[in-house]
């Protein structure tokens, strides 16, 4: 066992791969941030960032730390994963389309 290869090694990726995940990690939170509480842009453009920066950082966060990518040997952890966004997917979406159609039905017409 050499020290020099383990040395820089954790868990099958190397110390940069941990590091540039939290630099990125950092950085997507950080504009965020940034943008809602100094209020740099419009009210839809933050939505809207703020909506692709948790979509980045859910896979920074996924590759970086949680090891998963697309080989042959994470093939079922990436299904789960696949699945796993289904499920929430069809949750949010569904919550979202209930509460929508509960305020159409429950608006009271103007006379």
């Amino acid at each position: 066992m050499s020290t020099s290869s383990h040395d820089a090694r954790l868990g099958g990726l190397n110390l940069k791969t941990y590091l540039t995940g939290f630099v990125l990690a950092l950085i997507l939170t950080a504009i965020p941030f940034g943008a809602v509480a100094f209020g740099w842009f419009s009210s839809g453009l933050t939505l809207i960032l703020v909506a692709v920066a948790a979509v980045v950082q859910i896979l920074v966060h996924l590759f970086c730390f949680l090891h998963l990518d697309f080989s042959e040997e994470n093939a079922w952890n990436t299904g789960s994963g696949a699945f796993c966004v289904l499920i929430l997917a069809i949750l949010v979406g569904g919550t979202l389309w209930l509460m929508y159609s509960l305020e159409m039905r429950t608006m009271i017409a103007g006379g």
